[in-house]
């Protein structure tokens, strides 16, 4: 964990590893694991495997999202005297939707060192060969297991799309919760937004598959998906706003439906995508509801 032209200093280096192709391990993470005092992992048993077939023998200390809280302080006290840790999840770049987080937070409050070898991403590469626009992007790591929360999160993140978010959305999913999440996606962006599901990345049954959020769920219906999975979604397309004439249609229409002018006004401002309270507004400078 030397930095370039000085020379070992104490302190945490956070160490990408492969997704899948052992290749991807890069010379610089071989040393930096190698030349730790420890290394700081998610599952010692993963991480063990990886650096017997490496022939390195190191210390591993387990640090993943049941301990961290409690092992940070002592592991922060431990590099300012003068220890120095390398930090891997599972796969690819730690705190990346992995543990880690609160370590490197305390680190830096306490004035320790830390830096990074850059390597491996799911998410980067998925969003790469998605063929989506790569920038701006939001990732978004997994979404809630249960169908309400999902639903609830997914409108969540489509009210903000309404709002003015304009950028490709990266998911991290798992196979058994594929095809549901693609359907909640569809049903809640829009089955025809452009998408990928991305699966296997860098292993030898590598897929990536194009197609709309309607089509993808309908082919992960029927087709089982195995490995690590990414999910790309194409930024929501422009929406014109709507002008006051609409607005007045609309709110007409939701009176002479017999709705209360509370409830009118969030109708159409769901509909339109327009803030409530200037909805309500409107209706007031109307005559509406009153």
């Amino acid at each position: 964990m030397d930095p370039p032209g000085g020379p070992a200093a104490p302190g945490l280096m956070l160490v990408a590893t492969p997704i899948g192709n052992l290749g991807d391990l890069s010379p610089r993470a071989l040393a930096a694991l190698r030349d730790a005092d420890a290394v700081l992992c998610e599952d010692s048993r993963v991480t063990g495997g990886l650096l017997s077939r490496q022939g390195i023998a190191a210390t591993m200390i387990p640090l993943h999202d049941h301990n961290e809280a409690a092992q940070a302080p002592r592991l922060v006290e431990r590099m300012k005297g003068g220890e120095r840790f390398a930090l891997v999840s599972d796969a690819g770049t730690p705190l990346v939707s992995d543990p880690g987080f609160r370590l490197v937070r305390a680190a830096i409050e306490a004035g320790v060192a830390v830096s990074a070898v850059p390597g491996p991403n799911a998410a980067v590469m998925a969003l790469a060969l998605s063929g989506l626009p790569p920038h701006p992007f939001l990732f978004l790591g997994f979404l809630p297991a249960r169908a309400g929360p999902r639903a609830a999160e997914l409108e969540r993140l489509r009210g903000i799309e309404r709002a003015g978010l304009a950028a490709s959305l990266v998911f991290f999913e798992a196979p058994h919760r594929l095809a549901e999440a693609l359907a909640a996606m569809a049903a809640a962006l829009g089955a025809d937004r452009p998408a990928s599901v991305a699966r296997e990345l860098t292993k030898r049954f590598e897929e990536v598959r194009r197609g709309t959020l309607g089509d993808l769920a309908a082919h992960y219906a029927t087709a089982e998906a195995r490995g690590e999975i990414c999910i790309v979604v194409g930024p929501a397309p422009a929406e014109e706003v709507a002008g006051a004439e609409e607005v007045e249609a609309r709110l007409r229409a939701a009176f002479a439906a017999g709705l209360s002018l509370r409830d009118a006004a969030a109708s159409v401002a769901e509909a339109t995508g327009l803030k409530r309270r200037d909805v309500y507004r409107q209706a007031l400078d109307l005559g509406l509801g009153t």
